[in-house]
């Protein structure tokens, strides 16, 4: 990943060269857009001095795809940024089946907004070609999640929406999720939109968003608490599954002092509370492994970093977003990793992309 700073740090002339470093090695002028913070293409093709020529050109495309009289604008917008760091797969190499020797990246974001923050999803797609995403806190009706875009880029999806609040979504670019749950059982009464389990590629996969809980004591604490326990309950079914299952997301959880910067500013919060840790560990103690720890014993990476207080430059982080495996799915771990370099982007979440490879 090419290191640039964040938007406003750096004299013009630097974060010039670097951000037409960044065009010089991708073509991707949507990339570039983001970096600088710019609300239309356009002002980045004059910030760099591209030419539509040249933008068309490293997407594979040429002035004579565009319709006549149409402009160049749109034009970029719909060929430019498709130029991604990796290069596009040809249709005569489809995406490989999900097989015991095939190595799968399954991911988790927490969005924070999937139509806010929608670029920045679309560009850590695009670049990082994650096979199975769960995300999270959609903040969007059902008719209102922008699956079309997110087709754009080769991901077939499956969610819950609901408005304002919560949200859960299983993408994938390994054919179609096949849902075969909308919700935790235990409570239906519940009619928030905090779970979503899939099968996808012969993986089972739990998208889940956990109650935040504060302030605690109270309603909130208690109805955090209470999910937990239905997670717990319901993840003991599907431990013991011969196929490999993923439960991922955000669990607004924060399980011991090591995963997080400091405690003394975030000791009567929610995440740090002993129940909900608890409750955490039981889950492992019943057999289930949190790949980010395993892979990660000594420091694992952050996955948070506040809006507030310059939680991001200091990089005063917490882990919250976790993504457990059954012991069939542990036996094929590869690796782990955050790409925290999203964090750094224009109008992005407050989380960033946790991962995990398996084969």
């Amino acid at each position: 990943m090419i290191d640039l700073e964040p938007q406003g740090y750096g004299t013009h002339s630097l974060r010039r060269t670097k951000v037409s470093l960044v065009y010089k090695k991708t073509g991707n002028l949507r990339a570039c857009q983001l970096l600088l913070g710019h609300r239309k293409l356009e002002s980045t093709v004059r910030y760099l001095g591209v030419e539509v020529d040249d933008a068309l050109e490293m997407s594979g495309r040429s002035t004579s795809d565009l319709k006549p009289g149409s402009k160049a604008g749109p034009a970029i917008v719909r060929y430019g940024w498709e130029a991604a760091i990796k290069p596009r797969r040809s249709p005569l190499h489809p995406l490989p089946c999900a097989t015991r020797w095939t190595p799968v990246k399954i991911a988790t974001f927490n969005i924070n907004g999937v139509n806010k923050r929608l670029d920045p999803l679309l560009l850590w797609l695009a670049q990082e070609e994650p096979d199975i995403v769960c995300v999270q806190e959609l903040k969007a009706e059902q008719s209102q999640f922008p699956a079309a875009a997110v087709a754009e880029v080769g991901y077939s999806t499956a969610w819950v929406g609901e408005r304002s609040w919560n949200g859960v979504a299983v993408l994938s670019r390994l054919g179609e999720p096949v849902v075969t749950r909308t919700a935790l059982p235990g409570d239906p009464e519940d009619r928030q939109s905090r779970y979503l389990e899939a099968a996808v590629a012969g993986w089972v996969i739990g998208c889940l968003y956990a109650p935040n809980g504060n302030p605690q004591p109270g309603p909130k604490f208690d109805y955090k608490l209470a999910w937990l326990r239905r997670l717990a309950a319901h993840a003991s079914t599907l431990s013991s599954l011969p196929a490999p299952v993923v439960l991922a997301g955000d669990y607004n959880v924060v399980p011991t002092d090591a995963d997080i910067y400091a405690t003394r500013s975030w000791k009567k919060d929610a995440l740090l509370q002993p129940e909900p840790r608890a409750l955490y560990s039981e889950l492992l103690e019943s057999g289930w492994t949190d790949a980010l720890r395993a892979q990660r014993p000594g420091k694992p990476p952050w996955t948070f970093w506040s809006y507030f207080r310059d939680a991001w430059p200091r990089n005063a982080g917490l882990r919250i977003d976790h993504l457990l495996l059954n012991p069939a799915a542990k036996d094929r771990l590869i690796g782990v990793g955050v790409d925290d370099w999203v964090r750094d982007l224009p109008e992005t979440s407050d989380h960033a992309p946790a991962w995990v490879e398996v084969n």
